[in-house]
């Protein structure tokens, strides 16, 4: 089947086999991987190097005559001192071959389709290419570095021309492998961590550039490569690596066949962005209608226009997550659910709340210093203001005036231990759930000394100041956590306010723009301590509370469904783009 009928008959297939790479907050095509078009670009490379993205021309010269050049002009460059005399090559046994080669290729290692020029150490002014000056996509040269000889790093070393193909060493998956287009001036010198190929006149260089790119090559790298943090294969290795050569003018009509492929899949992969981002848009469009209405008679007409068009709207994570992120507004806007003229005004409940609080404040505090600095910051408040419209029967208060305690953490690294009590940190919560991963443990002796101001409790909620700012979590039954750095613990007055009502208050996107302002740092930004107890929080009365928490726990769930369903069909159409691939190649 032609690759051109082969991308049409399937178009489908490839431009909806789709990845998602992150599903925290709003979503945007950013956390979308392509992944039908990344494994189109894959197959076009698979069948250029195995010959099979262009058809074999009975009167081409084969590559063994091609072969018999390079063996001659190296010869010539070794006579002239321009390279060393190579040691001979041990031949390339049938296990080394990973396929079989259309009539007129042939075998060789790398080492015999080019040769380098050397190594010097610079004495005068030099163009500097590093990693960093590789633009990878297009696999050329961008903005190299001008550096005095006094300025040279010691890796700076490698001579290179223009013509030569220089590929990356360490951490190879990254592909930073690119062609030196240009003459530079001053004279050019790269950094050791690539591995050189200056092409014999007989081989083209673009050829070589795709054959280092393609699933081939890669897997034999990935073979040899060792490290975890920073892999990377030696020269030796890279040039032991073995590359089927075509005639000369097959090499030309390849290189020009991915060309113009891969300009195509250019095409498909823009069409598909700009698709992704016109529809959430959008879907962001849409549902900040709702967060937008005056009244509930608005509020009903642009739902149900959303309503009617819910299939087509809702049909990748990022659109999920943006209506879980509205969910969260409109239940913290009183916007969620209807209120009811029985329920008790939430003025009346701070009041309660607040006689209550005060009261166990004041029989605290003589033996106890949190509850002294408690009663001392809330005399100090004054009248929280509402952070938007609110319904008529509720009210605005500061963080702090909902608490029983509201304490920092320890602010230093706890000494760990390989098992005891979880030091729960910034990096163990996200989008109010609990992650083990990189879970850290403590000794009771440590956790005694850093909880000594307010051991957490189950139910308390832990809020993040930093990296990242404004996650939290309720503590879940029958778990001993500690507070990491960067934490703060929320005891909530339980009988007045529903901690999963203020979860939701916490990490709902308006919170987070409000707080962000006030943030400080110039690396990191982080929330200092008084303000997040100053943060506004919209209070409803108690029963509705309730309410609002079971209405986001449907829709939630409903939501998820959403995820499930979508990750499924996703996980469908990435095993149909693997399968055609395969079936393409075999």
């Amino acid at each position: 089947m032609a690759v051109e009928k082969l991308i049409v008959d399937h178009i489908d297939t490839w431009t909806t086999a789709l990845q998602t790479r992150s599903t925290a907050g709003r979503g945007s095509s950013g956390k979308i991987d392509l992944y039908g078009i990344k494994k189109l670009r894959e197959l076009i490379l698979e069948l250029a190097v195995r010959g099979k993205l262009v058809p074999q021309d009975p009167n081409d010269e084969p590559a063994s005559e091609l072969l018999k050049r390079i063996a001659a002009e190296k010869a010539e460059l070794v006579k002239l001192g321009k390279i060393k005399k190579p040691k001979p090559l041990p031949e390339i046994s049938e296990e080394e071959k990973p396929f079989e080669l259309p009539v007129g290729w042939e075998w060789i290692q790398i080492s015999e389709i080019g040769h380098d020029w050397g190594q010097k150490t610079p004495d005068e002014d030099f163009t500097y290419i590093d990693v960093g000056s590789i633009n990878k996509e297009f696999g050329i040269i961008e903005e190299p570095s001008i550096l005095s000889a006094k300025d040279a790093p010691s890796r700076a070393r490698k001579i290179v021309q223009k013509g030569t193909v220089i590929y990356s060493t360490v951490r190879p998956y990254l592909l930073n492998i690119a062609i030196i287009e240009s003459a530079f001036s001053p004279e050019p010198i790269a950094s050791t961590a690539f591995a050189i190929i200056h092409p014999y006149t007989a081989m083209n260089a673009n050829f070589i550039y795709y054959y280092l790119r393609s699933p081939v090559f890669i897997n034999y790298v990935e073979s040899c490569q060792t490290g975890v943090a920073y892999p990377a294969i030696n020269d030796k290795q890279f040039f032991s690596g073995i590359i089927a050569v075509p005639p000369s003018s097959e090499q030309a009509r390849i290189t020009k066949k991915i060309k113009e492929l891969m300009s195509l899949c250019d095409q498909l992969e823009q069409h598909s962005l700009t698709s992704l981002d016109a529809h959430q848009q959008l879907v962001e469009t849409l549902l900040t209608t709702l967060t937008d209405s005056q009244n509930a008679v608005e509020l009903a007409e642009n739902w149900a226009r959303i309503s009617e068009h819910f299939d087509t709207l809702f049909t990748t994570e990022a659109s999920i997550d943006a209506l879980q992120q509205t969910i969260l507004q409109l239940a913290v806007m009183g916007k969620l659910v209807p209120q009811d003229p029985n329920d008790s005004s939430a003025e009346i409940l701070l009041e309660q709340l607040s006689t209550s609080r005060n009261k166990k404040l004041r029989q605290q505090q003589a033996d106890n210093k949190e509850a002294e600095t408690m009663l001392r910051k809330i005399n100090k408040l004054k009248k929280a203001k509402p952070p938007f419209r609110l319904p008529n029967n509720w009210t605005t208060v500061h963080l702090i005036e909902l608490c029983e305690y509201l304490v920092d953490c320890h602010n230093k690294t706890a000494p760990y231990t390989d098992t005891g009590i979880p030091i729960i940190r910034t990096t163990n919560i996200r989008e109010r759930r609990f992650l083990e991963q990189d879970l850290k443990f403590i000794s009771q002796e440590t956790y005694d000394f850093w909880s000594k101001r307010c051991p957490p409790s189950p139910g308390d909620i832990i809020f993040t100041r930093e990296a990242p700012m404004g996650e939290a979590l309720i503590i879940p039954p029958n778990v001993k956590w500690c507070l990491g750095q960067r934490t703060m613990l929320i005891r909530v007055m339980h009988e007045f306010v529903s901690n999963e009502f203020l979860l939701l208050a916490l990490t709902e996107p308006h919170l987070l723009e409000r707080a962000s302002v006030n943030a400080v740092g110039l690396t990191v930004k982080h929330l200092r301590v008084g303000d997040v107890e100053n943060l506004n929080i919209p209070l409803p009365p108690l029963n509705e509370q309730y309410r609002i928490i079971d209405k986001v726990n449907i829709l939630f769930e409903y939501c998820n469904k959403l995820k499930s369903n979508i990750k499924a069909s996703q996980q469908t159409q990435l095993h149909l783009a693997d399968d055609l691939t395969d079936a393409a190649i075999n």
